[in-house]
């Protein structure tokens, strides 16, 4: 601890500075379903223009308690303060998105960010928040498709962007329109990305670095649209809007399920060793293609009606309707591989996902989720305190067909009613949120039983229908110190429950290598957090230190069989040899702080922004003391950014440090520096029309670098350097 306060001190009086926007904390509604307070961090459409086109987990993985769980470049699910998977919500506009993300860490978030007007994040439990389970944090993506005000006119812009570490590029639109008092919205987006390269030896085989650069399939193309219609008056407003989205992507590891691998092996099977095996899984997927499809369609109706000043001032509603689907398929490759770095130049993607895909060497699987979710919200707020009730209903069905089969089909119903206060006591201000979620999911488990050796076996299938009834509750303090220096206590009181997935998972899941067993005696999460906050402003100099420590009781974790488990059951069961592993429950605790610190200085043409931040955190099972698996490890941030009218340009510096606290059966992951450089120049070209062009350069130092948080992270290691070109013409 204290080299971190010595470390502080020492940055603090040079002048670099994290690359992160810390601005002073806002509180922001949420596309007015509830409130959210502290702590909350604003990331600006302009900040992800200067960024390349890239997973949401990769676009917040420079913000203090943010990180990535990367699968390749295409997927990066967020991680919130050592939390991930269903414990975080991603939504857009407030609702809810309800992909198959939650199920499979080479899922991706079913989000486009291309056109987003921001992206607000929350750490920590939020139970405030119109989402249940929410015990690591939220991340909303804003944006216009749905207007709330008329739009001014005719507006919009047109986008292109190119990669080099993938041969990659990016085509975007944008328009926004009124006519005849209703204001139209169209956006979409264009992306088509080969392989990416990674600095040289740091791809490594049977234990051996090789001197291929290049991540074979890892490569991503996607098409997505989304049109909105809205009116508004002085009654509030009321609006629709229809989003559509195809993406394709490569998986760049998959393990294999032997199915030779029974209890009944023959004479030859039984005296093969386990170096041919290995070089056996190898062999297997030589010249094949394993990509994924993924398809969704979503329908949101959205509104506000204004009722006057009496008890109810304002009800807030919304509908939505969502299906998604994820097909995984395998399919020979077709000549020499098209991704090649020296011949995929001038190739058409769409065409190739096609034809190349065809001739399928295995059964595809199909992952699908199909919901709807209805919310009104009552505003009781009068002149002394702002106060909401909320009432939710969601359902999702949720199928898996197909060769990776390794859960039943399940149904899950929620409701949810809250009530939500805030307002000022004296000099404090005060925040307080209770909420009740009722929450059924009916599924079933599948197992085979051998009968005899004659038999191949018989499947049997059990139903289970679960309630849990949750109870969710926050309070916040805000005081002001000093007209310089505030403090804000937090403490929350959250339950999660289980998932389908954990519940009743029982099949190979080869994206991790593993034969997951869910658990029907799972209870629910309950997570009790405390978080101190203090926040200093005074010009341009910003300051902000948040100390939170989050006891998880009964955490749900995915455990690996051990090898002495392995060999007590292996005569029993056979897994095709990919490792057992089963979502048990044990107490946790997570402790961890952020720490930012700026200056703006005014210099005679421009404004020159320095800032430096470090983040940590720790989770331990509390009877073991063991950690938990995948945490993210410390991380050092500092930043320069310059903006003067129609120029600006930033330098920004990561140093990821190694990760030592390893749980049970996990490897040690070395750390690693990044150093991003961007700049931007916007030229006037008349008639209200605004050119801008934008060049950066991610990993400059081209650093082989391995994320702790991946569970391919020996597989597939992060990208190499990185030059991109930027252009936007808006208008």
């Amino acid at each position: 601890m204290k080299k971190h306060h010595i470390l502080i001190l020492i940055l603090s009086i040079s002048s670099f500075s994290y690359a992160q926007d810390v601005e002073e904390v806002v509180t922001s509604a949420l596309a007015d379903p509830s409130q959210i307070e502290n702590p909350l961090h604003l990331v600006k459409s302009v900040d992800l223009e200067a960024e390349p086109t890239t997973s949401l987990g990769e676009a917040l993985d420079n913000l203090a308690g943010v990180g990535s769980a990367d699968y390749g470049a295409a997927i990066g699910q967020p991680i919130i303060r050592g939390l991930s998977g269903a414990r975080i919500k991603v939504l857009n506009n407030g609702l809810v998105v309800r992909d198959v993300a939650g199920i499979g860490a080479d899922h991706p978030n079913d989000i486009d960010l291309s056109n987003a007007l921001q992206v607000e994040v929350v750490r920590g439990p939020s139970s405030l928040l119109y989402a249940n389970g929410t015990i690591g944090g939220i991340i909303n993506v804003v944006d216009n498709s749905i207007a709330k005000t008329d739009f001014d006119g005719f507006s919009g812009s047109l986008g292109y962007e190119m990669q080099e570490v993938n041969d990659g590029s990016v085509s975007t639109y944008n328009f926004q329109h009124n006519v005849a008092g209703l204001n139209f919205y169209l956006s979409g987006l264009d992306s088509d990305f080969e392989n990416y390269v990674t600095p040289r030896g740091s791809i490594i085989e049977d234990e051996m670095k090789t001197d291929e650069s290049i991540v074979m399939n890892s490569d991503s193309a996607a098409e997505t649209g989304k049109f909105g219609v809205s009116k508004t008056g002085d009654w509030g407003y009321i609006g629709m809007s229809l989003s559509s989205a195809e993406r394709v992507h490569g998986i760049p590891f998959h393990g294999e399920e032997h199915e030779e691998h029974d209890e009944h092996h023959d004479d030859d099977h039984e005296t093969m060793d386990e170096d041919e095996h290995e070089g056996e899984e190898h062999d297997e997927h030589e010249g094949e293609r394993i990509f994924a499809m993924t398809e969704s369609d979503i329908f949101t109706l959205q509104g506000s009606l204004s009722l006057g000043n009496g008890l109810v001032n304002k009800v807030d509603y919304f509908l939505t309707t969502s299906e998604y689907s994820l097909m995984e398929q395998h399919a020979e490759e077709h000549g020499e591989e098209h991704h090649d770095d020296e011949e995929h130049e001038g190739e058409d993607h769409e065409g190739e996902d096609h034809d190349e895909h065809e001739g399928h060497s295995e059964e595809p699987t199909l992952f699908t989720n199909d919901a709807t979710e209805f919310g009104m919200i009552f505003d009781l707020s009068n002149d002394k305190r702002t106060q909401k009730i909320s009432m939710n209903f969601a359902e999702e069905e949720m199928a898996i067909v197909g060769e990776e089969a390794f859960m039943q089909p399940t149904m899950s119903e929620e409701f949810t009613i809250g009530y939500f206060m805030s307002q000022d006591i004296g000099t404090a201000h005060l925040d307080f949120g209770i909420r009740f979620d009722d929450i059924t999911r009916d599924g079933s488990v599948a197992e085979m039983h051998h009968e005899d050796e004659d038999h191949e076996g018989v499947e049997e299938v059990e139903d289970y229908s679960f309630n849990y009834s949750t109870t969710n509750y926050s309070l916040q303090l805000t005081q002001s110190l000093t007209d310089k220096l505030s403090i804000v206590l937090s403490g929350t009181s959250a339950e999660r429950a289980p998932g389908a997935q954990e519940l009743f998972m029982n099949g190979p899941h080869l994206a991790t290598r593993r034969f997951e067993v869910g658990n029907i005696n799972l209870n629910p999460e309950k997570s009790n957090n405390l978080d101190v906050s203090l926040n200093y402003s005074d010009g341009g100099i910003f300051a902000k230190y948040t100390a939170y420590v989050n006891n998880v009781n009964d955490y749900i974790y995915l455990m690996d069989e051990t090898e002495e488990d392995h060999e007590e059951h292996e005569e029993e069961h056979d897994h095709g040899g990919l490792t057992l592993a089963d979502y048990l429950q044990n107490d946790a605790k997570f402790t961890g702080y952020e720490f930012e610190l700026g200056n703006s200085y005014q210099l005679e043409n421009g404004t020159l922004t320095a800032t430096i931040g470090l983040d940590a955190v720790e989770g331990k099972f509390k009877d073991s003391q063991m950690f938990v698996p995948r945490m993210m490890p410390k991380r050092r941030f500092m930043s320069l950014d310059y903006v003067t009218g129609d120029y600006s340009a930033g330098v920004s510096y990561k140093e990821v440090q190694a990760q030592n606290n390893l749980a049970e059966g996990e490897t040690r992951t070395d750390g690693f520096r990044m150093l991003d450089l961007d700049a931007s120049k916007s030229y006037d070209l008349g008639e209200g029309v605004t050119f801008r062009s934008t060049i950066f350069i991610k990993n400059l130092l081209d650093e082989t670098a391995r994320n702790h948080t991946s569970f391919v992270k020996n597989e597939v290691p992060l990208a190499g350097r990185n030059v991109g070109f930027k252009f936007r013409i808006t208008f």
